[in-house]
């Protein structure tokens, strides 16, 4: 087993992907990149080798299982081993959940931000049980910690990804594996253009606490470094988290009077 360990990233042609898979490679790591923008990922793999680092860019659409099966299986003929698995491939859809369409908008992102997290894990769990060692990290979100108006079907996706992150750390650390979920706030990527956000009230996060791919990426490398069950960034969301535990009913009403009645015009 080579001592340059591996690293697969999932939804690595932009965003947080792009940037874990930059980092990484300039930390020593052997990376292999999985999405369905295939361009991108070559631009990124050429970007990475010309700086000295390895990379492989795998075209995949992980709604397809045979598409994660050759993610993995290129993975292990290029390089030989996995040890490990970002699962960061994502998106929202950030609606009323009456305005949202039943298969292109509920569906898939049930079966990108959760499906395709569990099924890739389960294709790549064996090798690091065999190996007794790995890591797997799962990208979430404070959508999976706190749910808010519009987000009712990202939040269910990205709950269910906690769920599963703390079930399957449960499973498999008896073998070395270590299993880890990342709840970052909002972050500088294409996901909003993609999402269909229309406020009326214009209310956005605060530019204090909006958040860079390349530190979400820190916080990957700082967990792999440091192993951890989870991590919330930037650390000031963990107040929110705690409020919302701790004190929910007061937190439905700050929602419904500063945002719900305003943007459903009641």
């Amino acid at each position: 087993m080579s001592k340059q360990p591996v690293i697969i990233v999932t939804g690595a042609s932009s965003g947080i992907g792009a940037a874990v898979a930059k980092l990484f490679a300039s930390e020593g790591y052997r990376v292999s990149m999985g999405a369905r923008r295939i361009e991108r990922l070559q631009a990124l793999s050429t970007e990475i080798k010309s700086a000295g680092g390895e990379s492989i860019a795998v075209q995949a659409d992980l709604t397809r299982f045979e598409d994660i099966q050759r993610l993995v299986n290129s993975t292990l003929d290029g390089f030989g081993q996995i040890d490990i698995l970002v699962n960061n491939a994502g998106f929202g859809r950030i609606k009323w959940l009456e305005e949202l369409d039943p298969i292109k908008d509920i569906q898939a992102q049930i079966q990108i931000n959760l499906i395709s997290a569990v099924i890739i894990s389960h294709q790549v769990l064996p090798y690091l049980i065999e190996q007794r060692s790995g890591h797997i990290i799962n990208i979430g979100s404070m959508g999976g910690l706190v749910a808010s108006p519009t987000y009712t079907v990202y939040s269910a996706s990205k709950f269910g990804l906690r769920g599963f992150t703390e079930s399957l750390r449960r499973e498999v650390g008896i073998y070395g594996v270590h299993v880890s979920g990342i709840y970052p706030g909002a972050v500088k990527t294409e996901f909003k253009q993609h999402a269909g956000i229309n406020r009326k009230t214009g209310r956005t996060t605060p530019k204090a606490l909006l958040l860079e791919s390349e530190e979400v990426a820190q916080a990957v490398l700082k967990v792999v470094r440091r192993p951890r069950r989870s991590l919330i960034i930037p650390w000031q969301m963990r107040f929110t988290v705690w409020l919302n535990m701790l004190f929910p009913g007061i937190v439905d009403r700050i929602i419904e009077r500063n945002f719900t009645r305003l943007e459903r015009d009641i």
